[in-house]
């Protein structure tokens, strides 16, 4: 072996040998081993009552709970305060709906500014527009809201009629430069999505929340495999993919036909859990993660600088290879 080429592998490179001799792939040493930028994220999984009040009391009462314990960005679930109504067809949920500002944002806005941190709090949004939309509000640490997001993919399933419920947004995929980090915010069914995770991670998102209201469905056996396991991969392959952190949280306990899994968890750039939850109790996940991690893996791997945007026009046509995107 080469003076040069020991010289480049202790300074951060590696190497791999092939036929012809060892080869140094095309990555730069990282500078980011000896920057940290710690950040202690909190979920909030719960059960949720027919009683809106008794919800939106008990998540404030777990909020205390995981500030006390350190937690600066915390989120809850998706639709936190309200049983997963969509499982039923055009039913009248419009009384359960909430403006911004209003309940919960005046809540939660107090308690951000009371503990320094952010809030991310999912609610049923009526919006001034007349529509309704599956949102999420993001209150930074001095207890303004910085903006909201609005649940940009919609599903139409058996027990997930969405639709009957929520205006698909218009696309408001954004990052939020809150006190501690920026952070994006994707809502359940966008999960699924790998576009919408690679558009925050190019517009700057150090992590991505996922609030979620997903489980089974009582007596069905699905000839797909299982949902939850499919579910953690496919947003630990975001992680890897961007080489960013993603925080999803579920709720849990069984509602009507559906039993959520809970399964709230934590994972770094390289998809790797760091911090888990229950799958059948109430919890409040907290876990402290290091952002620096982030440049390292994007730097090492090299998937955004490889990237090919010139051959990706496929993505927004009408068709790929013969069905409909």
């Amino acid at each position: 072996m080469s003076n040069l080429l020991k010289k480049l592998i202790r300074s951060g490179y590696k190497y791999f040998k092939t036929q012809d001799g060892p080869k140094i792939p095309a990555q730069t040493p990282s500078n980011t081993t000896k920057y940290s930028k710690k950040v202690t994220i909190g979920l909030i999984q719960t059960a949720v009552s027919e009683n809106v009040a008794e919800n939106m009391a008990k998540t404030a009462q777990k909020i205390e709970e995981a500030a006390a314990r350190g937690a600066q960005i915390v989120c809850l679930q998706e639709l936190y305060r309200t049983r997963y109504f969509p499982q039923e067809e055009k039913a009248n949920a419009n009384s359960l709906a909430e403006t911004i500002p209003g309940e919960s944002t005046k809540a939660f806005s107090a308690m951000a500014k009371k503990h320094r941190i952010v809030i991310i709090a999912p609610i049923f949004e009526k919006n001034p527009n007349g529509k309704f939309y599956n949102s999420a509000v993001v209150i930074d640490a001095d207890g303004e809201v910085l903006g909201t997001y609005r649940k940009t993919h919609v599903p139409y399933d058996p027990y997930f009629y969405e639709k009957d419920y929520f205006a698909e947004a218009e696309p408001n995929y954004q990052v939020f430069k809150t006190a501690y980090a920026q952070i994006s915010v994707l809502i359940c069914y966008d999960q699924w999505f790998p576009e919408a995770a690679r558009i925050c991670c190019l517009q700057g998102a150090e992590i991505i929340f996922y609030p979620t209201a997903i489980g089974y469905i009582a007596g069905h056996t699905s000839q797909d495999g299982d949902w939850h396991d499919a579910w953690r991969t496919v947003q630990r392959a975001h992680a890897i993919a961007n080489g960013i952190h993603v925080a999803a949280v579920n709720r849990v306990g069984a509602e009507g036909e559906l039993e959520f899994w809970g399964g709230s968890f934590i994972c770094d750039s390289f998809g790797k859990v760091v911090a888990e939850a229950s799958v059948r109790k109430e919890d409040v996940l907290v876990a402290s993660v290091d952002l620096a991690k982030n440049k390292r893996i994007q730097e090492g791997w090299g998937f955004l600088r490889n990237r090919r945007p010139d051959t990706y026009n496929a993505l927004v046509k009408g068709k790929i290879g013969g069905t409909s995107p």
